[in-house]
């Protein structure tokens, strides 16, 4: 079975691209199943009701989120009532919104799981005790995790301790793709950063030059999308339904 991962989708230039063109890609590799982190796929950060109800229109069956999953009020009711879009398990009890989705196939269950580092980022519960938490939960060999984190060092640290756990271990957040997916303890596919599916000459999604800006003069800016030709990060994952073993992983750049 093929699961299809797409990175951060910014901004409405990053959600039109996707909606253009996941249908095709959904079809090109055979992925049965396709996971999107769209905490930033609003204009001007975060995700919206509507922005939500359009991946989900175009093709994504479970969206995940990070640190902007809160950015927009109006998501909170959507979050509560909707199980496929997922907030980090490690938030405190009470916030809104779901940590984790038992995805029915029917031939199979598939679950996943959203969290957040810790490093250099906000103090939430610790995302290694939560995952800890969360796997005596469930019941099936299918999982796949988001973990949406500023640092290369916990990422991989998180990989090395889900392998052989979960299926696979998406790193998110930092909008750059890295080239080091591989499969940990031959079970666990694991990439340490998905990428971006937004404008690819940007910083980070942003333009340029008001990037340029806040870094040169340290001032306060207003981010902008930027309004540069688009392109898709993301990976394919091929694994076995039966003991949830990815066998293949493939990164995806398209323009």
């Amino acid at each position: 079975m093929n699961l299809l991962f797409l990175g951060d989708v910014v901004g409405e230039i990053g959600s039109e691209f996707v909606g253009e063109k996941l249908g095709g890609l959904k079809k090109f590799y055979n992925a049965e199943i396709v996971i999107v982190n769209g905490e930033n796929s609003a204009n001007g950060n975060g995700i919206t009701p509507h922005s939500a109800k359009y991946l989900f229109s175009h093709g994504a069956d479970i969206i995940t989120t990070g640190n902007h999953c809160y950015r927009r009020r109006e998501i909170y009711e959507t979050m509560d009532r909707e199980e496929r879009l997922l907030r980090p398990a490690n938030f405190p009890e009470g916030n809104p919104g779901h940590g984790v989705c038992l995805y029915d196939m029917g031939k199979c269950t598939v679950a996943v799981i959203n969290l957040m580092g810790t490093v250099y980022m906000e103090a939430l519960d610790n995302p290694f005790s939560t995952v800890d938490k969360i796997l005596g939960e469930i019941d099936t060999p299918n999982i796949f995790v988001d973990f949406h984190a500023e640092a290369t060092g916990e990422k991989k640290a998180m990989g090395f301790y889900l392998a052989g756990k979960v299926t696979a271990v998406f790193g998110t957040h930092t909008h750059v793709q890295t080239a080091d997916e591989t499969i940990l303890s031959g079970h666990t596919g694991y990439i340490t950063d998905a990428g971006m599916c937004g404008p690819e000459l940007s910083v980070l999604g942003v333009k340029t030059e008001i990037a340029i800006e806040k870094q040169r003069y340290h001032a306060p800016v207003r981010f902008t999308e930027s309004d540069n030709s688009p392109f898709i990060n993301g990976v394919i994952v091929e694994f076995d339904q039966k003991n949830g073993k990815c066998v293949a992983i493939e990164r995806l750049v398209i323009r």
